[in-house]
């Protein structure tokens, strides 16, 4: 007989303090967009960390959309942990990321079949919730990765970094490259993307820090996430900034489109590129001497974080609530921040020598 239990995670976000995705490459959200409202959930049940990890439970994988690159190097990654962890997994999703419908679905779909537990990348943070709720009621642990739902509708969220993280190591990984010293601007999506003025906060309080002092924020340009306008924005910046030395792009729209105007102009290798951006996008430029090094989360980690949360979910070894902690294989020890939220860690740098090892 399968257990039943219902577990909800703690009480309505907090601002910003822990990423849950702002990227248009991976459709994600950040965690403003997914408040609760009632603030009334609490987490039931009582972990026990020196629990036995099961072995052959099954674990299905939501991802927004199959035969996405990047949510098809998330979901091997968890592939791959399942099979170490002696348990099965499945991969179910419409083929749109703007199929919520279709992702309610496939959440029934999962509950029926009675997996163990179901690792999900929300369309939306609330169109989940009714079948989400259901499917926990079941007994079935729901686990978000990349994209979360209100709290109260899965057990934990696994963060691709925390919004800390990304802001400061974006300064420090260009600082490195310009020798700690030159004008710097910044080139973000829509100026009211409360994730990338959460990130660009976070920029101008490193920037704050002695070793800085020589390096000079001259301007925050805005591409809104979109191409042609983020081309022109980054050659904006050159003419009203010509000593420019480096620009951020926390983007994936804005670094590539800034990556392909350097590309083609003389100020091609003389003004430094990072940023948040894709290897798929930005390979040709990383080749061709444009970008020397940018930053993002490796998603098959994600992929492998969430799968190894949602079998200690399933074994007993953590139940959702805060201060809880878990041993991931090789990953180490991850530790439930508030709301159940664990963060991967510091995003991983790409560049010339690794990143023909990725395809997202």
């Amino acid at each position: 007989m399968r257990k039943s239990s219902i577990r909800r995670t703690c009480a309505a976000l907090a601002a910003t303090t822990s990423l849950a995705l702002a990227l248009t490459a991976c459709g994600g959200t950040t965690k403003d967009d997914v408040k609760d409202d009632t603030g009334s959930a609490a987490t039931a049940g009582k972990a026990d960390p020196n629990a036995a990890t099961k072995k052959g439970l099954t674990v299905g994988f939501l991802p927004k959309a199959v035969n996405n690159p990047y949510f098809t190097s998330a979901d091997k990654g968890g592939e791959k942990a399942l099979k170490g962890l002696g348990s099965s997994y499945k991969e179910v999703g419409p083929s749109s990321a703007t199929d919520t419908s279709g992702q309610v679905s496939y959440v029934n779909t999962l509950t029926q079949q009675q997996v163990d537990a179901m690792a999900v990348s929300a369309q939306d943070p609330g169109a989940l919730c009714t079948a989400l709720k259901q499917a926990m009621k079941n007994g079935i642990e729901v686990v978000t990765y990349d994209s979360d739902t209100k709290t109260d509708c899965r057990n934990a969220f696994v963060s691709q970094a925390s919004a800390e993280d990304l802001g400061r190591t974006q300064v420090q990984l260009l600082a490195e490259q310009i020798g700690y010293q030159g004008e710097i601007a910044i080139l973000s999506a829509a100026q009211t993307a409360t994730n990338q003025n959460t990130w660009i906060d976070f920029m101008k309080d490193e920037l704050k820090d002695p070793k800085y002092k020589n390096v000079k924020l001259v301007k925050v340009a805005y591409g809104n996430d979109d191409a042609q306008q983020s081309f022109q924005q980054t050659q904006g910046l050159l003419q009203e900034h010509p000593k420019l030395a480096g620009i951020i792009s926390p983007t994936t729209v804005g670094i590539k489109a800034a990556a392909q105007y350097l590309s083609g102009s003389k100020y091609k290798g003389k003004v430094k590129l990072t940023g948040l951006g894709t290897p798929n996008d930005l390979r040709k430029y990383v080749k061709n001497g444009t970008v020397e090094g940018f930053e993002l989360w490796d998603p098959a980690k994600l992929g492998e974080l969430a799968a190894r949360t949602a079998v200690a979910l399933s074994s007993g070894q953590i139940s959702g609530k805060e201060g809880e902690t878990f041993k991931a294989g090789d990953m180490g020890s991850y530790t439930l921040g508030k709301d159940g939220v664990i963060s991967l860690g510091k995003p991983t740098v790409f560049d010339a020598k690794n990143i023909d090892q990725f395809n997202f």
